[in-house]
């Protein structure tokens, strides 16, 4: 493929630009581990007051280096792709600097696993949801899924009906934002089916007076197996 050198390099010089303030550095490097951040936890990091967070952010979404997911009233940044991932790595290689790790503050009950208005949020929920993608159960893009044949499948022999679920008024199945693991877990009727489906099968308990989820090794194991884990 024939590549304009004038229009790469100033592509490239534009991107460059974007990295090289220490503000916008700090933020990108922060989202580095895939976890999403507010614009006030990005501020903090960045050490910016909250009107320069708001131009750093607004420029490099500007120039596709991130992304925003709008999740209930807060606005969470995350890192626009797996390729800008892989960049900013080589060049934290380059730099000599190791990566950073997320911290969460969130109780270790309901990190665990919790309910999210009628569905199944926490670690155990972020990695059901990560499995149906990389099972190939669930497809799609922008935050919106549809079930493969094998997901269908799958859903159907777990004694989950598909077609009243998609004939709901909301949305069949999507990404709905973790807010202790700031990545997605599955929401959606189907989510809602399944976290029914974990309570009837003891693989989860509700806990009272909590909106923790009592999911044990066994129940989380079982509740990974069913869904087509090896």
């Amino acid at each position: 493929m024939d590549v304009n050198i004038n229009t790469a390099d100033a592509g490239l010089a534009q991107l460059a630009g974007a990295i090289a303030e220490p503000a916008r550095a700090r933020m990108l490097c922060s989202l580095l581990d895939g976890h999403a951040r507010t614009a006030t936890e990005l501020s903090v990091l960045a050490e910016v007051v909250a009107s320069t967070a708001s131009a750093h952010l607004t420029r490099l979404c500007k120039d596709g280096l991130l992304s925003v997911v709008a999740q209930g009233k807060h606005r969470y940044y995350r890192l626009a792709s797996f390729e800008v991932a892989q960049a900013l790595e080589a060049l934290l290689v380059v730099a000599g600097i190791s990566r950073p790790v997320f911290t969460p503050s969130t109780p270790e009950r309901l990190r665990h696993a919790r309910t999210c208005y009628d569905h199944m949020a926490g670690t155990v929920a972020v990695a059901l949801h990560d499995q149906l993608l990389a099972q190939d159960w669930l497809r799609g893009d922008d935050g919106n899924y549809r079930l493969s044949e094998t997901g269908a499948s799958g859903m159907a022999a777990l004694g989950i009906a598909v077609a009243p679920l998609a004939g709901q008024r909301r949305r069949f199945a999507c990404a709905c934002l973790d807010w202790s693991e700031r990545r997605f877990h599955l929401g959606g009727a189907l989510g809602a089916a399944v976290l029914q489906l974990a309570l009837r099968q003891g693989w989860a308990e509700r806990q009272l007076d909590s909106r923790a989820l009592k999911v044990g090794a066994a129940g989380q194991q079982r509740l990974l197996a069913a869904f087509g884990a090896s």
